[in-house]
């Protein structure tokens, strides 16, 4: 079925290398490739290849955090302010973790001018992102926070525990799971070269460089394209709203956070139904519709939120998406590495096809 769908799309050339998995209560029973990770050498698609995900590394990084909240290492509530006493610069002093979780805190953009290769300065980094006032008070509404809040997630996760996010989602959550070479948010060296090399969809690239030039935002030129995702020497650097990985990998985590996987629990059931459930209202000041947030993961399913709320997730722009769904147990995960910035046909076919298999 799912492998028929991947098969299908590279065979008309729709798409040219994916990865699907899919795990029911802690099983995996889908774990499906097709195609090609790399056009300049035929490299055919594994189930290993890590695949640049984009935005679906958000939720990576709302894993990462939730699990230290459950240990007591962060707090929802907490003034950011507590460990990072200059964030509170301009108004920002009342900023919590759940703010930045929800994107709620009021800094969706980066500063002018900001370019990848500043964004792998860590440290310049977060301290131009605390020296931003906010465009509105945290709290007060919400807005998808494309790069900031992850940098800031992160600023917070290292201060709390003395490591780089990357080395604390290996320990604490890819490493128990044991997809510690798939799944990641700086890439490492030893996964380049297994990593999938990516091309541009010409139409979807096209409609994409429309929609960014009818909206008004200081981080526009930040675009997430097929040339950012071969960049290695980027990708390797932690950027939290970004990510790489597998979709058995990153399938393999939401799974943790429902159920048992192989002995492994991420979250106990209160917590994990807690981060999962809708928890702002209104309209998303940043990319309109409605604000569609739990603690970390969107809400709903993709492109249609928050019309199925027992989903979440995260996906990114190009086509690749990771959702679980709380009624069912099932999580599932495509990759691709066509970058249509615009669909998510792979993901929705997969994810629809799935949903009526266990329906049945």
């Amino acid at each position: 079925m799912v492998q028929g769908i991947l098969d299908e799309l590279v065979g008309s050339g729709a798409e040219l290398g994916l990865q699907a998995a899919v795990y029911r209560r802690g099983e995996l029973v889908v774990d499906a490739v097709a195609g090609t990770a790399d056009p300049a050498t035929g490299r055919p698609v594994a189930p290993d290849t890590p695949f640049y995900a984009a935005s679906t590394g958000k939720g990576v990084t709302a894993t990462v955090v939730n699990v230290l909240v459950e240990r007591g290492v962060l707090g929802y509530d907490a003034p950011v302010v507590e460990l990072w006493p200059e964030y509170g610069a301009h108004g920002k002093a009342g900023t919590t973790l759940r703010h930045l979780l929800t994107h709620s805190a009021g800094i969706p953009v980066l500063p002018h001018a900001t370019t990848w290769d500043g964004l792998c300065d860590w440290t310049a980094t977060c301290a131009a992102i605390a020296d931003t006032a906010p465009a509105w008070t945290p709290g007060a509404a919400s807005g998808y926070h494309t790069l900031t809040a992850g940098f800031v997630l992160g600023e917070l996760v290292r201060r709390a525990t003395g490591s780089p996010i990357s080395r604390v989602l290996a320990e604490e959550v890819a490493g128990p799971l044991g997809v510690a070479d798939e799944l990641f948010l700086g890439v490492p060296e030893r996964a380049a070269d297994r990593s999938a090399r990516f091309v541009d969809d010409p139409e979807g690239t096209a409609l994409f460089a429309e929609l960014v030039a009818g909206v008004s935002t200081e981080e526009s030129e930040l675009v997430s394209d097929a040339a950012l995702a071969n960049r290695v020497e980027v990708l390797r650097h932690d950027i939290p709203g970004i990510g790489t990985t597998s979709a058995r990998a990153v399938a393999r985590m939401y799974a943790a956070l429902l159920d048992e996987v192989e002995g492994v629990r991420l979250l106990p059931p209160a917590r994990a139904g807690e981060v999962a459930t809708l928890a702002t209202a209104g309209t998303d000041r940043t990319v309109g519709g409605p604000a569609a947030y739990g603690l970390g993961y969107s809400v709903g399913a993709v492109g249609h939120a928050p019309s199925a709320p027992t989903l979440f997730g995260a996906a990114g722009v190009g086509g690749s998406a990771a959702f679980a769904d709380t009624a069912t147990g099932v999580s599932v995960a495509v990759t691709k590495n066509r970058l249509d910035p615009t669909q998510f046909v792979a993901f929705s076919r997969v994810r629809a096809a799935v949903a009526e298999a266990f329906a049945a």
